[in-house]
């Protein structure tokens, strides 16, 4: 069975960081393309950032410069590290793994940035 398990949410001031880790199934990992995603209330899921399997990047304009979504195959773990966060950060993170175009969901995990 595939998982995905988000971590590192939570509550920030504005201009703070968090990281965001996500931990995959060892069976799909390597061989995947990882996103992430976010929701905010009342508002379409979107895509954040996306890393490849060569380890392509590609960032919303909304995240650029801000955000860096890396990944470490040795631990099946791919991170978002979001830096100089704004209120409208404030949403759901959501993992994705494109895998021969299936795709997979993680739980999710809230992030709030207060001002």
């Amino acid at each position: 069975q595939v998982q995905l398990v988000e971590s590192g949410g939570g509550l920030v001031q504005a201009g703070g960081s968090l990281t965001l880790s996500c931990g995959a199934s060892e069976s799909i990992f390597s061989s995947s393309h990882m996103s992430w995603y976010r929701q905010a209330p009342g508002k379409q899921r979107e895509l954040v950032a996306t890393i490849s399997t060569n380890y392509y990047t590609n960032y919303a304009d909304s995240v650029k410069g801000r955000f860096t979504i890396s990944r470490a195959n040795a631990k099946n773990t791919v991170y978002l590290q979001m830096n100089s966060l704004k209120p409208e950060d404030t949403a759901v993170y959501y993992c994705n793994a494109q895998r021969f175009g299936i795709l997979y969901w993680g739980q999710g995990t809230q992030v709030t940035v207060s001002s």
